[in-house]
């Protein structure tokens, strides 16, 4: 005879990491652009939610493909911007 269990199981989280980049404001404002998208699908997405499912989208191109794709990206300079005073 099973015996039910009260508590949930708990499910191991995967450790997030905290980091920095840099962009170009136009591929910024692109992401408004799709956080609006989805909201008009009913979908609300954060900002790390559609830079994580980009990420998945490129690692499941082919190499070329990928590597066409980081091809055509601009050149950005590394670094905080300069504070405006």
């Amino acid at each position: 005879m099973r015996v039910a269990r009260s508590r949930k199981e708990q499910v191991k989280r995967e450790k997030v990491v905290r980091d920095t980049f840099t962009m170009p404001r136009s591929d910024y404002e692109k992401i408004a652009v799709l956080k609006q998208r989805c909201l008009d699908a009913g979908v609300d997405a954060k900002k790390s939610e559609l830079l994580r499912a980009a990420v998945l989208l490129l690692a499941s191109e082919p190499a070329e493909r990928m590597l066409a794709t980081i091809a055509a990206l601009k050149p950005v300079k590394t670094g905080r911007p300069p504070r405006s005073k």
